[in-house]
């Protein structure tokens, strides 16, 4: 069975960019339903013994084998696991471009975008350009090629393989599109969100998550 994450930092820690309201509605309400979710709806099937992603990956079959509300909730709880971990506490001291990406992931974004900014930019794009709810992705696939998703509802990389790859998309950074995530601080102002969340990304986690640790 799978239980709400933990967040690793206090409530408030986010502000300006999230406030603690947000946060408490999003992290506690939102998340905690599709955790409960999921548990109600897995007991005694194929999927209760199972991990997330490959709960999603069966899920997401054609019926009989997929299960569209297991589907749902399975991906919105490691969507927001996803989202919420690759935070860290907003420091107004630092400019919006620091700290930024090391490493393999800056060499990679570089090679890919010329420029942090480049990628950065045409992220933000994905993501307002996202009718309805859903999630704007950078994902890497088993070579480490990056790429920038759109995926509406729940959907998410895991259970996609680019052509020419091997193995499904490992999901990289993720911003929540779903208007719960930014209308009690930006109303209608979408882009405005997500420009403001580079401001928390901690990018030693998405360098983990690139390398596979």
């Amino acid at each position: 069975m799978f239980s709400l994450i933990q967040l690793p930092y206090g409530a408030d820690a986010l502000e300006p960019v999230i406030s603690a309201k947000t946060l408490s509605f999003h992290h506690g309400k939102h998340l905690q339903g599709y955790v409960d979710n999921l548990n109600k709806l897995i007991v005694g099937t194929e999927f209760e013994q199972i991990d997330l992603a490959e709960i999603i990956r069966r899920a997401s079959l054609p019926a009989p084998t997929g299960n569209p509300a297991i589907f749902n909730n399975a991906g919105q709880i490691l969507n927001h696991n996803l989202y919420f971990t690759q935070f860290k506490p907003f420091d107004a001291g630092a400019p919006s471009s620091l700290p930024a990406p090391t490493g393999n992931l800056l060499a990679q974004i570089n090679k890919q975008w010329g420029t942090l900014d480049a990628f950065k930019k045409e992220f933000e794009a994905a993501g307002a350009g996202i009718f309805g709810s859903g999630w704007v992705w950078l994902a890497a696939d088993s070579e480490g090629v990056l790429s920038i998703l759109r995926c509406s509802g729940a959907d998410n990389p895991v259970t996609r393989v680019m052509p020419g790859s091997t193995g499904h998309l490992r999901p990289i950074l993720t911003f929540d599109v779903w208007e719960h995530a930014y209308y009690l601080d930006y109303q209608n102002r979408r882009p405005a969100h997500l420009a403001a969340l580079w401001d928390i990304v901690d990018w030693k986690v998405l360098e983990g998550r690139y390398l596979g640790q």
